[in-house]
């Protein structure tokens, strides 16, 4: 074959290719952050030496480099005097603190048994938070309020805007 005949066809070729063909047109995307892994239907134990100290389940959550994000979150904090449970319908866990959002239920083992559409638990002071309406009750007694402070070291309940039914127990 011809050297001419040669350089003809890969000229050619090359010149299809370059006409002819389009590269792929591939879509921008944000750099939103990527879970690094998923969870379902998940139990997470913490332990230490002394045992058990928390354990949250849920549905399912999504692993990011600094917290998950949990749907329907069962949370027990077993590491206090009082073993305290919630569950919600989502939470949030970083850095030592739980947010939790829709149908918030805490349970102490006391008896205390607080409810909310929102509530923050900071484990390291043990103490849950709230700014909107709550209703807690204790046996036959109950408060609602707008916002609450639930101290669970010192076994106290801080309230604004409060309607209290207490009953004295009389001997």
């Amino acid at each position: 074959m011809n050297i001419n005949i040669f350089l003809s066809i890969v000229i050619v070729g090359l010149s299809m290719i370059y006409f002819l063909f389009k590269p792929m047109d591939l879509e921008k995307t944000n750099n939103k952050e990527m879970p690094q892994f998923s969870l379902e239907k998940f139990t997470i134990y913490e332990l230490n030496q002394n045992g058990l100290i928390t354990k949250m389940t849920g549905d399912n959550a999504l692993r990011y480099s600094d917290r998950y994000v949990i749907n329907s979150i069962d949370y027990t904090d077993n590491s206090e005097e009082y073993k305290t449970n919630m569950k919600a319908d989502s939470g949030l866990y970083k850095s030592d603190t739980v947010y939790l959002t829709g149908n918030v239920r805490l349970n102490r083992d006391d008896g205390l048994s607080f409810f909310s559409q929102k509530l923050t638990y900071d484990k390291i002071k043990y103490i849950a938070k709230t700014d909107v309406k709550y209703t807690a009750y204790m046996g036959q007694n109950y408060i609602t309020g707008d916002s609450a402070i639930v101290d669970n070291k010192k076994q106290k309940v801080k309230s604004k805007h409060i309607y209290a039914v207490y009953d004295l127990e009389r001997e």
